[in-house]
């Protein structure tokens, strides 16, 4: 059994954010596999189901971004889920818009949700799926915007422009997540290193 969590805030006033892409891709992901993400546990939202015939919980923890290891820890220790059998989706302020990379291991980002399952497991060895969400043209580092900057970057919805193409990088996302389940981690890992698009990586 596979744990698979998307990260985000409830709500309506956050749906459409930037944070919130997790969420979104663990939402079509459910209606693409027909799992039904209903059932209400530790302020967490999950269904069960089948990917790749593999056997995978699909979370949304419902405590807010900065809480997010309340829910995970819960959830895996309920279900018995190892770290290493644990991925989450989140958005990365690091990567250009739509770019989808795979990690395992410490982030080399600051990102609370990701701090907060870290600390939580006791452990960062889970894999982890990021998906760009920076502006065209531009990526953001806590160097040269702070941290309240990016925070308030993240909180503001996706362009139309952006929506348009939401679809394409969340299908991309899919795709990554087919290849961690599929193949050998390492092989994934080179495919979708730093600096290497999800089209480059395809070929």
């Amino acid at each position: 059994m596979k744990l698979i969590i998307g990260l985000g805030n409830p709500g309506d006033r956050y749906m459409n954010n930037r944070r919130n892409i997790g969420f979104k891709i663990v939402d079509v992901l459910a209606n693409n596999t027909s799992i039904q993400i209903k059932t209400k546990k530790k302020k967490s939202l999950l269904g069960t189901g089948e990917f790749e015939k593999h056997e995978i919980v699909l979370l949304k923890p419902q405590t807010f971004m900065d809480l997010s290891g309340e829910a995970v820890l819960y959830i895996a220790s309920f279900l018995r889920i190892p770290v290493s059998r644990i991925i989450v989706i989140h958005d990365d302020y690091s990567l250009p818009y739509g770019d989808v990379q795979v990690a395992l291991g410490q982030s080399n980002i600051k990102h609370i949700g990701i701090d907060s399952i870290t600390l939580a497991l006791k452990s960062d060895k889970y894999v982890r799926i990021r998906i760009g969400i920076a502006p065209q043209g531009r990526t953001f580092s806590l160097d040269t915007d702070g941290f309240q900057s990016i925070t308030n970057y993240l909180e503001t919805d996706f362009t139309l422009d952006e929506n348009m193409r939401i679809i394409e990088v969340i299908n991309d996302a899919e795709a990554a997540l087919r290849s961690i389940l599929t193949q050998d981690i390492n092989d994934v890992l080179s495919r979708y290193k730093l600096g290497t698009t999800t089209k480059q990586s395809k070929t």
